[in-house]
């Protein structure tokens, strides 16, 4: 396993219930993940699928929901993830481990995501990138539902 975590972090201009609202609700924006369907029914233990496309190629991400709390500090969800696109065999220590946590601030929410299990420093921060352009499109449809306007 790898030993490298990838973080991100967007501070959004929303409550932290409509942002987690969006995290915990099946469908998909275009300004997330490329606009991937996401499937779940967000209870424990349930299977949680990404659908969509990347580049030209068609991909199917799949999971489960290890964690959903909103009720300690900060909130979290811990999802489990896993890519064929990475050309690994799909097995437990193929996979990362998705932690959401969401801290209410003066102006909003703070989202801080970490994935674990990333093989080089190089893997992580690719990951982080990856991680950081999905969150913006958090930010972007959270406040846009929130009615802020930058």
């Amino acid at each position: 396993m790898g030993s490298f975590v990838a973080r991100a972090e967007v501070e959004v201009k929303a409550p932290r219930r409509a942002v987690w609202r969006l995290l915990t609700t099946s469908g998909s924006h275009p300004e997330i993940l490329a606009g991937a369907e996401i499937v779940s029914d967000w209870r424990l233990g349930s299977r949680i699928v990404w659908r969509g496309e990347w580049e030209g190629r068609s991909f199917e991400d799949h999971g489960r929901v290890v964690e959903l709390d909103d009720r300690s500090e900060p909130w979290r969800i811990v999802l489990t993830h896993f890519s064929p696109m990475t050309g690994q065999p799909d097995v437990p220590e193929n996979y990362h481990t998705l932690r959401f946590e969401l801290d209410e601030t003066p102006t909003g929410t703070l989202v801080t995501l970490d994935q674990d299990n990333n093989p080089t420093a190089e893997a992580a921060q690719h990951s982080s990138d990856n991680w950081d352009a999905m969150l913006r499109g958090v930010r972007t449809v959270a406040e846009r539902e929130a009615g802020y306007s930058a």
